[in-house]
């Protein structure tokens, strides 16, 4: 696989354990948003533990960006991520994905599965083209939800926070079940884009399916994939 050489422009901590990482674009790179590339860092011992991040960024950008959460699973990639200075140099890879913006729908995330979507939203706003996409956006407490001022100010109302391990009278309390997504689809005949834990993106599918939604309208990225968002 073809790899760039980037160096790291910014490091900014955004949350207890998440960070934005801005980095150089390579001259003529490309993405769609919602896509992502493969990142490494560019040491004789970490440059082949390569591990796959969303753009969170816009294409016509100077700059490449991504939002990276640290997890004590992952401290090879994640925590060493998150720890490098400006000037440090990873390797990122051709942007893939199958997350794209069909239509106006539904976006349901978990955890760190939010990152394509912000690249997808934030397209959106710029283009004027909001109105009738909508978010229900799961997180285990306040403090692991990521951009959620952001995500507010975009949709107002149509975001809707939910918290599954901390009681807080400001979100919905529990996880995404068929009785959450009752409550928030207003119809079936519409696009609906899932991102999150392997688990989730099963759990979340299968249950529209059953509750009316068709197949192709379902959209998430390849489960072999999407274990890089967690919760």
């Amino acid at each position: 696989m073809d790899n760039y050489e980037v160096k790291i422009i910014s490091n900014t901590k955004i949350a207890h354990n998440t960070n934005k990482i801005k980095v150089e674009k390579p001259a003529g790179y490309k993405f769609i948003p919602g896509q992502g590339a493969y990142v490494s860092i560019n040491t004789q011992d970490l440059k082949n533990e390569e591990r796959p991040f969303s753009f969170t960024g816009l294409p016509e950008w100077k700059e490449l960006e991504f939002i990276i959460k640290s997890y004590e699973k992952d401290n090879e990639i994640t925590n060493k991520l998150n720890k490098l200075k400006p000037g440090s140099e990873l390797l990122i890879g051709k942007a893939w994905g199958d997350i794209k913006y069909k239509g106006m729908g539904m976006f349901i995330a978990g955890g760190t599965g939010i990152t394509p979507f912000i690249s997808i939203l934030r397209d959106l706003k710029q283009k004027n083209n909001l109105a009738g996409n909508s978010l229900i956006y799961l997180n285990k407490t306040e403090s692991d939800i990521i951009l959620k001022d952001e995500l507010e100010e975009m949709l107002g109302s149509e975001a809707a926070f939910l918290l599954s391990r901390e009681k807080n009278n400001k979100y919905f309390h529990g996880r995404i079940d068929e009785l959450v997504l009752r409550m928030f689809i207003v119809d079936y005949v519409r696009d609906f884009y899932v991102c999150g834990p392997e688990a989730f993106v099963k759990d979340i599918t299968s249950m529209l399916k059953e509750l009316g939604a068709d197949a192709d309208s379902i959209i998430f990225e390849d489960t072999s994939l999407v274990d890089n968002f967690n919760l």
